[in-house]
């Protein structure tokens, strides 16, 4: 008997080992391409925030001259990198590589998860697996670009020219910009997959549209503080990061409200 009920146990982890390995063979494959192109991976993506030239500055001075605020041009950024290890910079190579492989084989890694729990689902939620990898990714993808074009410069630009006193003079760890930065794009592309958490979360009734209009006046304040420390000192820049994460949360409390199962509506009604 106790053999007998052993067996699916044994079967399910054995099919979570061959999607497990599928996924980090992905992620190695898409970093070890990251690692062989370091001049794209770092001149081309990483450094370039810390250029006034980069699009995102040129874009927001553009837009300061339209709407005369100048505020928010972005002319001049105090960046000097240092590097005080001896493996200091190969390490980075390495470990940026693999983030850029958890980011570029994201995807592959759905069609993983959705490959070892499709034989628990029913034959119509099966049939929506493209939709779910598809609009999965291109959220993912989607906050991973608001945080590389706007967050990352924002936030660049920020603590760069923050000065607690004349007396200091700031040279970045160079570890400690690359990973500021890898995190703000890998926070931001799993933030915006909060609309299909919940979509998960209402089906199983643990998230209702009750509690999350409930709470949105919370959700709005931090979004609202948050944009403010990130954002130079003027109202419009502050809603140029605000209102894209609003409409998140407001896209989530919709999915929510259509995901309920319907006992769930019958008795909220």
């Amino acid at each position: 008997m106790t053999k007998e009920k052993s067996m699916p146990f044994l079967y399910h982890l054995s099919a979570l080992r061959k999607h497990l390995i599928r996924a980090s063979l992905g992620v190695i494959i898409a970093g070890i391409v990251a690692f062989i192109f370091r001049g794209i991976l770092f001149d081309g993506l990483l450094l370039a925030p810390k250029s006034p030239d980069f699009i995102s500055y040129r874009v927001l001075c553009l837009l300061s001259e339209i709407m005369e605020i100048r505020s928010l041009c972005i002319e001049n950024i105090n960046i000097e990198l240092l590097n005080s290890k001896m493996a200091g910079q190969f390490s980075l190579h390495i470990s940026l590589s693999l983030i850029a492989g958890i980011v570029f084989s994201f995807p592959f890694t759905l069609r993983e998860i959705w490959a070892f729990v499709s034989p628990g689902l029913t034959f119509k939620e099966r049939e929506k697996s493209v939709a779910f990898i598809s609009i999965s990714s291109l959220l993912f993808f989607l906050g991973a670009a608001f945080g590389y074009f706007l967050i990352v410069p924002l936030s660049v630009q920020f603590l760069s020219n923050y000065i607690v006193s004349d007396q200091i003079i700031n040279f970045i760890e160079t570890s400690s910009y690359l990973s500021t930065i890898a995190s703000i794009i890998l926070a931001c592309g799993f933030l915006f997959e909060l609309p299909i958490v919940i979509y998960f979360l209402s089906r199983a009734g643990l998230v209702t549209p009750a509690f999350m209009k409930t709470y949105r006046r919370h959700a709005w304040i931090i979004i609202l503080i948050i944009s403010s420390i990130i954002t130079p000192p003027d109202i419009f820049s502050q809603v140029i990061v605000s209102i894209p994460v609003a409409l998140l949360y407001e896209l989530s409390v919709f999915i929510s409200k259509i995901a309920q199962p319907k006992k769930i509506i019958i008795n909220e009604a």
